[in-house]
């Protein structure tokens, strides 16, 4: 079985033929729950203007969309940013590269039991993303706000290994990135993904306790096998994405939780 055989796809008609040709048949654009599905299907509706017929394939984590992408399970994917491709790249030898920005989606930090960050108590839990460049924003977020001091140059690559202060002897639990919700009336803070946050009815402008600036690093993209980025159809997706009318869907839905990069 392939990795897409596993996902969901959902299709849409062929547009016209010209601004298409030498295109694939079908351009499968790989998405994880959350607001890129939605994004995606109104980019599909410009796409089609454009003679390119896209397809949402829809993967439940982080982890697999970049596998099929680099074996040719599907022809792009939108739901990282770039530090989390370069961190996979580096690991696996994926030949795959930026192809245009998408969306900033700021992480949040969020409690059940507590309404600041101040009264999270000595001993507290925290749950962390499992992957290596979310764990390490997470990481950044908590130590922005002095719950933590992180060893000097870490950056994005920090791993709970390189908390260096940690006045309140907090203890982290790291878990898969799709889960953190479900874990929030377990522990004391939680930082989240937006796109998970919002799946799990949470408010990542009014309830999140700490977010992330919007003007930061962690832009997301859409990914393609290097040896597509040239190709016309390429171009032609990106436009699609970054048109007017998505941008549009983008402000009206969404208010500010996620914010158009282009």
């Amino acid at each position: 079985m392939t990795v897409a055989a596993a996902a969901v796809g959902v299709g849409v008609g062929v547009g016209a033929a010209a601004a298409g040709e030498g295109a694939p048949a079908v351009i499968r654009v790989g998405v994880v729950p959350g607001p890129d599905v939605k994004i995606v299907e109104q980019v599909k509706k410009v796409a089609a203007q454009r003679g390119l017929n896209v397809e949402l394939v829809q993967f439940s984590d982080y982890v697999i969309p970049n596998q099929a992408l680099a074996s040719g399970d599907i022809e792009a994917n939108a739901f990282q940013h770039e530090p989390y491709l370069r961190n996979q790249i580096a690991s696996t030898g994926w030949k795959l590269v930026r192809a245009g920005d998408t969306i900033i989606s700021p992480m949040g930090a969020y409690s059940a039991r507590h309404r600041s960050l101040d009264a999270v108590p000595a001993g507290g839990t925290v749950a962390l993303p499992n992957d290596p460049t979310n764990g390490g924003r997470a990481l950044k977020l908590l130590a922005g706000r002095g719950l933590i001091g992180l060893k000097e140059g870490r950056g994005a690559s920090a791993t709970v290994h390189d908390v260096t202060v940690n006045p309140k002897q907090l203890k982290f639990v790291e878990l898969d990135a799709a889960q953190i919700a479900r874990s929030l009336p377990d522990v004391d803070l939680a930082v989240i993904n937006s796109n998970y946050a919002v799946e799990a009815g949470l408010d990542p402008l009014g309830g999140a306790l700490v977010r992330e600036d919007v003007n930061g690093p962690w832009v997301n993209i859409i990914a393609v096998r290097e040896a597509d980025l040239g190709k016309p159809w390429v171009k032609e997706l990106v436009a699609a994405y970054q048109s007017e009318p998505v941008r549009a869907f983008i402000l009206g839905k969404y208010r500010g939780v996620y914010v158009p990069a282009w």
